[in-house]
């Protein structure tokens, strides 16, 4: 992480952390840490990062695609406010309209959100483009919640790691 900290400071002007408010256990907003993947402008922290978008840095591109750019959120998972596998939060600003896209989609805010989860595990991560996205994202980590087990946390962070190493065409 210390490494990662001086190129993204080498390669554009900015904070080094993302900050993003997100909700976890029992609906509690916490901050998320991200590594910053974009330039800082007046505008950070507003607009989504689609795909191509024109404000990702060169090294941003790099951290997002392999996610290395998830890694400040083990400071959450010390914190308390995370853990390593459960559903992902969202951003505050997104849970509403996902809430009425996918049925129980609050459900999600009743164990800790994961730095990585079966969904994202299963391909559904990253940008919402279809109702099905969120729904199939939602159906996964009510799977996860009802079926927890080491085993199945083990198996998660293995096939994460996989992803990370092959890249993920959502990751972007």
């Amino acid at each position: 992480m210390p490494i990662m900290a001086i190129i993204i400071k080498w390669d554009s002007k900015g904070p080094l952390f993302f900050v993003q408010k997100r909700n976890g256990l029992n609906y509690k907003e916490f901050d998320c840490y991200k590594f910053r993947s974009m330039e800082f402008n007046d505008q950070y922290g507003l607009d989504l990062a689609l795909k191509n978008h024109f404000r990702i840095t060169k090294v941003g591109k790099f951290i997002r695609k392999t996610s290395i750019d998830e890694l400040p959120q083990f400071f959450n998972v010390l914190l308390g406010t995370m853990s390593v596998v459960g559903p992902r939060p969202h951003p505050i600003s997104h849970n509403d309209r996902y809430a009425l896209m996918a049925d129980k989609f609050m459900v999600r805010h009743f164990v800790k959100p994961g730095i990585t989860g079966l969904a994202q595990s299963k391909g559904f991560r990253g940008e919402v483009e279809t109702d099905e996205d969120i729904v199939n994202r939602v159906k996964y980590d009510i799977f996860y919640m009802e079926n927890w087990s080491i085993l199945l946390d083990i198996k998660i962070i293995l096939n994460t790691m996989y992803n990370m190493l092959k890249g993920d065409e959502k990751a972007y």
